[in-house]
């Protein structure tokens, strides 16, 4: 019977991790088939339910954004199944679990290690491409690339791992050696990986972490990595690496049309046009494109937050922003206030590893509310962990009363 959980607990992570829904093998939606055993089966017994605030916060900016917005029913009723199966999955099947949480976070960050690892072996092998079309159960459109259709998707992979897997090796307090192996690892993910926003988000994750940690000692730590990066990239990447697909040829080969610093200024064109939002024009953004000739194909600006923002207006979208991610951010708060207590290192590696993925966003289009997987789960992970160790604490205060 455990062998069974966790096979749905891989199915289901994996389904949501990798973004999938409906394919030509499964045409009911994958949370649906593979989530609702484990909430009605194995459900831990747990009173009410925690997310209900939460989830009416982004039912919301979904229904604003792709309803009123974009006119795009289908996506909305998508995106909500799969933001509503993750919430019933860490109320109801993971409860207070603490092995199921953290058997979840594992299987999590094993499938995107997977995925980073089919990654590297995809810019050796042409075949790896076959290998992700079956992992996918559908076409791939971009290569080479991890567990995903596009090489966009498998940033946001990247941007939750890196961040994660480092930062670990900092609070559980492994060896030096292990310490620099991840390091120079996730390194070699995000030079073959493709994608520059990759590379800041964990810049400024791990950067605001070492500040925080370890202050005045972090300039030194920071030193010897950018020293170590320089003789990896000299000895290693550079000679024995693919040479044609990399972080830096693809920095060359931008078009300037697609600089994302010229999508963004068109963007604030646009929205200072209309600054109240697009919805209040009864505009949509190819109604406003017309007289910019970098959008000429359709495209975005490439920013999750700056579109919401264009569409729903300073005050509906900023609203919703600050009560979408205001509990995750209060928790952030208090646990990099301790965050030298040993009790909130996971806490504290899921928020640097979240802050890594919201940062991502900055550059693409995908974020929590268009129910992008590992945001979603990074999300009701760190909420879910909060609620863990309140109940906890609680029940230690009960018992010494």
């Amino acid at each position: 019977m455990k062998l069974f959980v966790v096979l749905f607990m891989i199915l289901y992570l994996y389904s949501l991790t990798f973004g999938i829904f409906m394919t030509e093998t499964f045409r009911i939606p994958a949370p649906l088939i593979f989530c609702t055993p484990l909430v009605l089966l194995f459900k831990d017994q747990i009173a009410g339910f925690s997310y209900r605030k939460e989830l009416l916060f982004i039912i919301v900016a979904m229904f604003a954004y792709y309803i009123i917005g974009l006119q795009d029913f289908k996506y909305f009723v998508a995106s909500t199944i799969t933001l509503v199966a993750c919430a019933l999955y860490f109320h109801y099947f993971v409860g207070f679990n603490i092995k199921r949480f953290n058997l979840s976070v594992l299987i999590f960050y094993g499938l995107l290690t997977l995925s980073a690892v089919v990654m590297v072996l995809n810019h050796f092998y042409s075949q790896v491409t076959d290998l992700r079309a079956i992992f996918m159960d559908e076409e791939i459109m971009q290569s080479p690339s991890g567990i995903a259709i596009y090489q966009f998707t498998f940033g946001y992979q990247l941007a939750a791992l890196a961040p994660f897997a480092i930062i670990y090796t900092f609070l559980f307090h492994r060896h030096l050696f292990i310490k620099l192996g991840v390091f120079l690892i996730c390194l070699l993910f995000i030079y073959l990986g493709m994608q520059r926003s990759v590379f800041i988000t964990s810049l400024c994750s791990l950067s605001l972490f070492l500040l925080i940690y370890y202050r005045v000692k972090a300039v030194f730590i920071i030193s010897i990595a950018i020293f170590s990066s320089a003789i990896f990239y000299d000895y290693v990447l550079e000679k024995h690496v693919d040479s044609r697909y990399n972080i830096l040829t693809k920095n060359m080969n931008n078009e300037p049309e697609n600089n994302r610093k010229v999508l963004i200024t068109e963007n604030l064109n646009i929205y200072a046009d209309y600054p109240l939002g697009l919805v209040f024009y009864g505009k949509n953004w190819s109604d406003v494109i017309y007289r910019n000739p970098v959008f000429y194909n359709g495209i975005t600006s490439h920013n999750a937050y700056m579109m919401f923002i264009t569409y729903l207006g300073p005050f509906i979208g900023v609203g919703l922003l600050i009560l979408i991610f205001g509990s995750v951010i209060k928790i952030a708060y208090y646990a990099v206030k301790e965050i030298r207590h040993k009790n909130q290192a996971l806490l504290i590696c899921l928020c640097f590893s979240f802050l890594g993925i919201a940062i991502n966003a900055l550059s693409h289009n995908g974020w929590l509310v268009s129910a992008d997987g590992p945001t979603l789960f990074l999300y009701f992970a760190i909420l879910h962990l909060d609620k863990i160790k309140k109940s906890e604490t609680l029940n230690e205060a009960l018992e010494e009363a």
